[in-house]
């Protein structure tokens, strides 16, 4: 459905619902706040099964990673007595350990849901809470990643749908190819400084 520049599509129908199924699901088995887990959905939820698939793999590598970290650093936090210099020093560390893991792994796609896990769940943990409340953080996020995923499997785009979202992905495409571009430039531009640099010492 478009009215002028506004289109509601299948996409934008299973986010809404992923986020619902999440409140539900959370409110029958009283798990608390869905934040988590809704957030999960909506970052896993592309425009089909495929790619959703290909994107899920990526997004269970950084919610494991970023999950496992959260644990360490609820650990650690704990062994402390919640320290705020924990805090303040631990967490932007194991940020970076999430980056050079992720890029030693070529999981690259995979970096922004991992810290978003790691930071989610370890900034929403008050004060107090045990192991285990830190560990259903960390089942949440994979809770809220297979509810997108399984949206996907069973609504599958409409033949006008898949065409505006491979459209979309095409225009997408064009911009990041535009970037990369003008990336390879710059650093050629550098490249060539540095070599008359080079000579200039000589």
């Amino acid at each position: 459905m478009e009215v002028g520049p506004f289109r509601l599509g299948m996409r934008t129908f299973k986010t809404a619902l992923a986020v619902m199924l999440c409140i539900i699901l959370f409110k029958v088995f009283d798990r608390g706040a869905p934040m988590i887990a809704a957030l999960a959905a909506v970052f896993s939820l592309r425009q089909d099964l495929t790619t959703s698939l290909t994107f899920g793999k990526s997004r269970i590598l950084g919610n494991t990673l970023g999950g496992g970290l959260a644990i360490i650093y609820f650990l650690v936090k704990d062994l402390f007595s919640n320290d705020f210099l924990v805090e303040l020093f631990l967490l932007p560390f194991l940020v970076m350990v999430v980056i050079v893991i992720s890029d030693g792994m070529n999981n690259n796609s995979g970096i922004i849901s991992a810290i978003a896990t790691l930071l989610l769940i370890s900034l929403s943990i008050p004060q107090g809470e045990s192991f285990y409340f830190a560990l259903s953080r960390v089942i949440d996020t994979f809770i809220g990643t297979f509810i997108g995923i399984g949206l996907n499997f069973f609504f599958k785009p409409k033949p006008i749908e898949e065409k505006h979202e491979i459209e979309e992905d095409l225009i997408e495409l064009a911009k990041k190819e535009k970037e990369l571009e003008e990336l390879k430039k710059k650093v050629q531009e550098r490249v060539e400084a540095k070599k008359k640099q080079d000579e200039t010492k000589k």
